[in-house]
């Protein structure tokens, strides 16, 4: 492993590193008092060679590295790769292609829904990692070598974890299988955090136009402030306050004061006026260009179809040796229950083909679902019949 603090040193490990075939990588980044995250360490490893990147060097120019990231030639593998790219895009206005995550073939692997690096390397490589280090503070300098050691183990291992899991995709001709989820996590959309469409994290809470109406404003001034002054969302106005204020949708600042968790104060605070500001925007909208509540976009869900519909994904996650949660969530089940041509990826693609045509057959009595033997089977409706 080499510490790399300087451009020339990152210019001469990028240039042994482009021959490779694939390259590993991770970050270390601080995020605990900021909105947008700090990168502070970046990892890198292809064949022999590891490097950690000192992101914080004075005057390092990160660009051989990021042209190594651009290198069509490479495949970048990561693991849970989203918050990695999410930075990388954030520094650089690009997501690394071609692209592996092994966390998302892990779980078609059948290791389970959201298997952590090192339970994956235990598996893999028969190590365990030592992790003291993982919640030290990456932007303190100098680095140990403990850290160094701990950041550098990230990549190095990734390497074998990452043959191990394409070498079974491919035996089981599986491959393709990561594409959709692939190409989310190369689309620059999933990175941009618009304040327009902060409200969607607390959808469930709203109900009726106005709340949602006060929701909308509320979460999208909220997520302004906290982009502009770089802090995190809850230094601005906490989740619970937030739900609060929007369900009590307050019209004056005496209204405001009298809210349980408003602090004393800050209803003549520059928050306060903010506040009773986008509530006061929220209230002149017209219904009509409202989204429809969740409940209503659903109510053609029966309870009962959606337990058959977990059943059924059991079934078929443990006959196909796939993460129940890779092949469909809980929103999918209720979106299937609630329309036969709803937009959700258990309808689409390899998770139709093993998931999603029998989950419409079984919605529609074609399909009956029965014990034998202690294990969940399915049966045509056929067979079902003459049993």
């Amino acid at each position: 492993m080499k510490l790399v603090d300087s451009t020339a040193a990152l210019a001469e490990a990028c240039a042994l590193l482009k021959s490779c075939e694939f390259v590993t990588v991770d970050t270390e980044f601080h995020r605990e008092t900021t909105f947008w995250p700090k990168l502070c360490l970046i990892q890198i490893a292809g064949g022999p060679e590891a490097f950690a990147i000192d992101a914080l060097a004075p005057r390092l120019d990160l660009e051989p590295f990021l042209a190594l990231m651009r290198d069509p030639g490479i495949i970048k593998v990561f693991h849970a790769a989203r918050q990695d790219l999410e930075i990388l895009w954030k520094l650089s206005g690009f997501i690394p292609a071609p692209l592996f995550d092994t966390q998302i073939a892990a779980m078609v692997c059948g290791y389970g829904d959201q298997v952590s690096y090192g339970e994956l390397v235990r598996q893999c490589c028969g190590l365990t990692i030592d992790k003291s280090s993982r919640f030290t503070d990456w932007a303190q300098r100098p680095l140990s070598a403990a850290q160094l050691d701990y950041a550098i183990a990230d990549v190095t291992h990734l390497q074998k974890v990452y043959r191990n899991l394409r070498d079974q995709l491919q035996r089981e001709k599986r491959l393709g299988w990561l594409d959709e989820d692939l190409a989310l996590l190369k689309d620059p959309e999933t990175y941009k955090q618009s304040p327009e469409r902060a409200w969607e994290r607390f959808r469930s809470r709203a109900r009726k136009p106005r709340d949602i109406a006060v929701l909308m404003e509320l979460a999208q001034w909220r997520e302004r402030e906290a982009q502009e002054r770089d802090i995190p969302r809850g230094r601005v106005l906490k989740d619970d306050l937030l739900i609060e204020i929007a369900l009590a949708a307050p019209k004056d600042a005496a209204a405001l004061a009298q809210l349980r968790s408003v602090p004393r104060g800050m209803e003549r605070a520059k928050a306060g006026m903010d506040i009773l500001a986008a509530v006061a925007a929220a209230l002149q909208r017209d219904p009509k260009t409202l989204p429809v509540p969740e409940r209503h976009q659903r109510n053609g869900a029966s309870g009962a179809t959606v337990e058959l519909l977990k059943v059924l994904l059991r079934q078929v996650s443990e006959a196909e040796g796939v993460a129940p949660r890779v092949i469909a969530t809980t929103d999918d089940l209720e979106d299937i229950a609630a329309s036969d041509h709803a937009d959700c990826l258990a309808l689409h693609g390899w998770r139709r083909e093993i998931f999603g045509s029998k989950a419409l057959e079984l919605k529609h009595g074609r399909l009956a679902l029965t014990l034998e033997e202690g294990r969940v089977i399915t049966l045509e409706w056929q067979d079902a019949g003459t049993r």
